[in-house]
């Protein structure tokens, strides 16, 4: 394209006068106690901030805008940054990084109209799964507002990430039950007597990490199919191993009693033969002596 070297100038103008110098700017953003020179024409690329300026009210010649993120605290400063700088130009990919990409993510499906930062950053967030991360994605994931399906719209919470919720809840729970073993080398041919050399440093890992799952992700990752750690005792063992460990730390306290069997014969029509489950503590009753 023979003035494609004309219109890379033109948008790293933009990127440099524009965005990062505020050059002629007619806009005023303030947010995360940040102001930014910015300009309506750009800004009205995100769909977010477009309905923002067509409903705030205007006196003299510069437009002045607020944008309160006190109830999105996965919205970054350095994540909305990079956002607004994505409106200018696409070199704020760039700036993208494991560190920053979740506030990236987050304050792209805010402001909207930006699926390529927001495939980006999604994919470095998913890149950035590791045996070190993974408790910290763990511990997000649960805290993601989980759509009610009642169709009761006083029960529905949106999460800032919309369709990206699931889809990190998904690639998550999948890191945590295939990807995970595999890395560890927990092995599908493992057995409750395998010897202590035959991958024992991988399972304690697991079973530290297990130790740290929220309940309900816990007895989904127990009972799936796809949680290929050996035979049906060998996964009830690391369960049970788990629950242990389990009740040192985030079941501790809770009132309630974590427990796994093991279905005699295996599970019925391709189900699990290891169930989890949970139950609260009876009370114990005081008699009284009159």
């Amino acid at each position: 394209m023979p003035y494609q070297p004309h219109n890379e100038e033109i948008v790293h103008h933009l990127y440099h006068a524009g965005f990062q110098t505020g050059n002629y700017a007619d806009t005023i953003l303030h947010v995360h106690q940040n102001a930014y020179r910015l300009h309506a024409i750009i800004l009205s690329r995100s769909p977010f901030l477009a309905h923002l300026m067509s409903t705030s009210p205007q006196s003299g010649g510069q437009r002045t805008l607020f944008v309160q993120l006190d109830h999105e605290p996965e919205v970054t400063r350095e994540g909305f940054a990079i956002a607004l700088g994505y409106l200018y130009s696409s070199v704020s990919l760039s700036l993208i990084r494991p560190e920053n990409a979740r506030g990236v993510l987050a304050a792209g499906c805010l402001l909207g109209g930006m699926d390529d930062l927001c495939g980006y950053s999604y994919e470095t967030c998913r890149q950035s799964f590791s045996v070190d991360t993974i408790t910290e994605w763990l511990e997000f994931v649960h805290s993601i507002p989980v759509p009610d399906n009642s169709g009761n719209p006083d029960m529905a919470v949106a999460s800032v990430f919309g369709q990206y919720a699931q889809r990190l809840r998904d690639d998550v729970f999948h890191f945590l039950i295939v990807t995970l073993p595999s890395i560890l080398e927990v092995h599908s041919s493992m057995t409750p007597e395998s010897s202590p050399s035959e991958g024992h440093g991988g399972r304690d890992t697991l079973l530290r990490v297990f130790s740290l799952v929220p309940f309900e992700m816990f007895k989904a990752a127990v009972e799936s199919p796809t949680f290929q750690i050996g035979s049906d005792q060998a996964r009830f063992k690391f369960a049970k191993d788990a629950i242990e460990l389990r009740k040192r730390g985030i079941a501790r306290g809770h009132g309630a009693e974590e427990t796994v069997v093991l279905a005699f014969g295996g599970g019925q029509m391709g189900g699990s033969a290891v169930h989890v489950t949970r139950k609260m503590r009876k009370r114990p009753l005081w008699k009284v002596n009159s």
